[in-house]
């Protein structure tokens, strides 16, 4: 694959992803995509279309991985006890959550840059969610205005990462308001950004058709400048995201949202708590796909205590290793109003464009509906009326 990082001479072909390059792994008007058996297999398929250090940052975590590994290793520990006899032909999967009620308790989790996966990028991703009646989350570093994907229609959450420039974060809020945004999504965990080890060691850098267009330029340079044993993505965010984020910057994002306000990264149950007494309409239960802090726990290990201490002040969701429909009734069951679903979507993105993600999240739903009839579960809240057991 031709090198992405702009140190290097320009290849003499353009980048498979490149919009010079037509439309990569799916071609526009070409045959229907045939999706896999499962929405995890979407991660070969995926692996296969990307350039390596692609696919690594996409695929890695922080540090050694221990906690990547680990949200998957807290999603599989949950035995869910079905329930028998329940007369439950064909499910309802709508569910509420902030803001309205949807297809399914679930929404496109915030990812940057979307269109180094596919051409299509973030325009793709938001249309697939609609067309799934499900939120797209678009995030302050997407390579699309947020103006363009929210022309997409359906229901979009902004995110909303903590700018060096109080000045640009209220106007990247007033941006996203104006463009229709229906909620908003501020992440708390970023202080600065995690050390993703296989970006460092691939001098990753962003190639030159994908920006952060939500951001004035300047300093976006940072990230297309590649340079061996660094991550230009690491040293950009470092440039521009402020490091002493304070409950009181949460209470003024509070004051100035009209619309529904998530707080993603909570992991501690007193951070939850203290979430809520502030008013926020739901915390967002992550360690950012085990992106940030390598050695915090998976997220489903702390959902049952984080679900408590907040009790019915706002609505939780769990964020980071979501892989199917099994793992949705999971979180369900022990007490969540819905998940958020990442990695899985990119992956299906890059193998399909806007095509592969609607059939992703077509699957997901019919994994949900599954899990549903195999549980006993007429729908969402019944879902949350089951036992688990926490194995080893």
């Amino acid at each position: 694959m031709a090198d992405l990082r702009t140190s290097n001479p320009a290849p003499a072909t353009p980048h498979p992803l490149d919009p010079a390059a037509g439309r990569g792994p799916a071609e526009s008007g070409g045959p229907a995509f045939v999706p896999p058996a499962s929405l995890a297999d979407f991660a070969e398929l995926a692996r296969a279309a990307l350039p390596a250090d692609v696919w690594d940052f996409v695929a890695g975590g922080s540090g050694t991985e221990t906690t990547l590994a680990a949200n998957r290793v807290a999603l599989d520990r949950v035995a869910v006890l079905p329930r028998m006899l329940a007369g439950v032909d064909i499910p309802a999967t709508e569910a509420p959550l902030p803001g309205g009620r949807f297809a399914l308790p679930v929404a496109v989790a915030p990812m940057a840059y979307q269109k180094l996966l596919h051409p299509d990028g973030e325009v793709g991703l938001a249309a697939a969610a609609r067309a799934a009646g499900v939120p797209y989350v678009a995030s302050t570093l997407a390579s699309t205005p947020i103006e363009e994907v929210a022309e997409v229609g359906g229901t979009v959450w902004f995110q909303l990462y903590w700018l060096r420039d109080r000045a640009m974060v209220a106007d990247l809020l007033d941006r996203a308001l104006t463009a229709g945004c229906a909620g908003l999504m501020v992440t708390v965990d970023v202080p600065v950004l995690g050390r993703r080890l296989r970006d460092v060691r691939n001098g990753f850098a962003l190639p030159p058709h994908v920006t952060a267009a939500n951001l004035p330029g300047g300093r976006d340079d940072l990230a297309h400048q590649g340079t061996p044993g660094v991550s230009a993505v690491a040293v950009h965010t470092g440039a521009v995201f402020v490091p002493a984020l304070s409950w009181a910057d949460l209470a003024w994002l509070r004051e100035r949202t009209p619309v529904p306000l998530l707080v993603k990264g909570i992991l501690d149950p007193r951070d939850a708590a203290r979430a809520a007494e502030l008013g926020v309409d739901a915390v967002v239960v992550s360690n950012h796909g085990g992106r940030q802090l390598d050695g915090a726990p998976g997220s489903a290990a702390v959902l049952p205590e984080v679900v408590a201490a907040v009790g019915d002040r706002c609505a939780v969701l769990l964020d980071s290793g979501v892989r199917g429909g099994t793992d949705v009734l999971r979180a369900l069951a022990l007490g969540a109003a819905g998940v958020l679903v990442g990695r899985p979507m990119l992956w299906a993105l890059a193998a399909g464009g806007r095509a592969g993600a609607e059939a992703a999240l077509a699957l997901l739903a019919a994994e949900l509906r599954d899990a549903f009839i195999l549980s006993g579960c007429a729908d969402p809240a019944a879902a949350r009326e089951l036992r688990t057991l926490i194995g080893g």
